[in-house]
Parts: structure tokens; C-alpha cells; sequence
């Protein structure tokens, strides 16, 4: 009996070989299960609902004051006049000041010609010193009496205007009255400079922004506001 075997094709494994099974097909790693299709009417996982999206928005900047004109804050600054009253008119806080200078200066004129008798403000300096010391301490009196208690002169009530701390619109009780009355009244009793500086006083209100303040307004930290009629 022969034992030989068959040569083996070149296809074909040997004997001594393990037969191969073919190739292997890979697959792809799981990467856990998909994301669940939303129900009708529910916004997908990766869509934001619209209201939020509005919710994030900021709100539009402020140009200012929304009547415009010149007390509007500049490119988004909020309007310093904000919530305050109109501030009053030029016009009618010189008038005011003319009222109280003749209810003050008549009076005290009359006194003081029974005093000193007939008097020449030329030539007799110091009789027209002495007026005028004497009309500055009482207009002193007169305006920071009636500051501190109604915020108003009889000049500024027959104008419809009165005094407001700038800080809150309440009058000016107390030291800022006194302080305002002070600096607009007794730097007349200096001679000659005390003029200059009041007439400096009272014209720094027509270039004054915002808020239309002479010197005493600033020194008191006050404005001067319209009173609804």
C-alpha cells in the first residue's frame, strides 16, 4: 500500500497549517445610541426656544433726554435733568430779582433818607457805603429767610419759580439757603471788587450747562426750577 498523499495545490493549505477562516469584515465602534427624534411640536435638543433668545438681548442704549435739546446726555450718557422740574426761565428769575430788589430797596431807602437826611451818592461816599452795607444786610436777611422756609422769594413766588437742591428738589433749608443767600448778597459790601464779582454772579446762569447755575447756585449746590402752574 503506497502512503503517499497528494501534493497540495498552491491554493490549498498544508497539512501542517491551520486553514484560514476568510476575511473578517470590521465594524465600527458603537457610539451609544442616537439622539432621540423630538416629538411633534417640541424644539430639537440643539435649537434654543425663541423666548430665551429674546431674553438674552440687551436692551437698546440711551441717547438721552427723550425731549432732545441741549440737556440730553452725549452718545448714550443718561440726561442729568432726569426726573427733575423744567428749570426756569432766565427771563423770569431776572424779573424775580428786580421784585425783590425794589420790595428791599425801597423800604430801606426810605430809612435810611430819615436817617442821614438829604445825601449827594457822589460826592459823600461814605453815606452811600453805609447804604449799601445796610441794603446788603438786609436783602441777606430777607432772601435767607424766605429760602430756608419756602424755597421761594415774593419776587420768585409772583414768577412761579423757586429754589431746589440739586441733589433732591427739597428746599433749601438751613445752611444751603444761608450759603446762597450769603454768596449773593454780602460780596456787595466789598468795595468795588464786591461789584465785579456780583455782576460775574449773577451773568454765569446765560452760559451755565446744564443746569443754568449763577455762582450762589453753585456754591449751595441749588438750582432755580419752574413750579407747575
Amino acid at each position: 500500500m503506497s502512503t503517499d498523499q497528494p501534493t497540495p495545490g498552491p491554493d490549498e493549505p498544508r497539512p501542517d497549517q491551520p486553514r484560514s477562516e476568510g476575511p473578517r469584515s470590521e465594524e465600527p465602534p458603537s457610539e451609544g445610541p442616537g439622539p432621540e427624534e423630538p416629538r411633534p411640536g417640541e424644539p430639537r435638543a440643539d435649537e434654543q426656544p425663541e423666548g430665551d433668545a429674546f431674553s438674552k438681548q440687551q436692551p437698546p442704549p440711551s441717547f438721552g433726554s427723550p425731549y432732545g435739546g441741549e440737556y440730553g446726555g452725549e452718545y448714550g450718557a443718561p440726561d442729568p435733568l432726569a426726573g427733575m422740574p423744567p428749570l426756569a426761565n432766565r427771563g423770569r428769575r431776572l424779573v424775580a430779582r428786580i421784585i425783590d430788589a425794589l420790595i428791599v430797596g425801597i423800604p430801606v431807602g426810605l430809612v435810611m433818607a430819615v436817617l442821614l437826611g438829604d445825601y449827594d451818592p457822589v460826592n459823600n461816599n461814605d453815606e452811600a457805603t453805609a447804604i449799601t452795607i445796610v441794603y446788603a444786610l438786609v436783602y441777606f436777611l430777607y432772601e435767607g429767610l424766605m429760602l430756608t422756609k419756602y424755597g421761594q422769594t415774593v419776587g420768585k413766588k409772583v414768577m412761579k419759580i423757586r429754589v431746589a437742591l440739586l441733589e433732591n428738589g427739597e428746599i433749601p433749608a438751613g445752611q444751603p439757603g444761608w450759603l446762597r443767600a450769603g454768596t449773593y448778597a454780602l460780596p456787595e459790601i466789598v468795595p468795588c471788587c464786591g461789584f465785579i464779582f456780583w455782576l460775574v454772579n449773577v451773568l454765569w446762569c446765560t452760559w451755565d450747562k446744564p443746569y443754568h447755575q449763577c455762582l450762589h447756585d453753585k456754591v449751595a449746590k441749588t438750582v432755580v426750577v419752574a413750579v407747575p402752574s
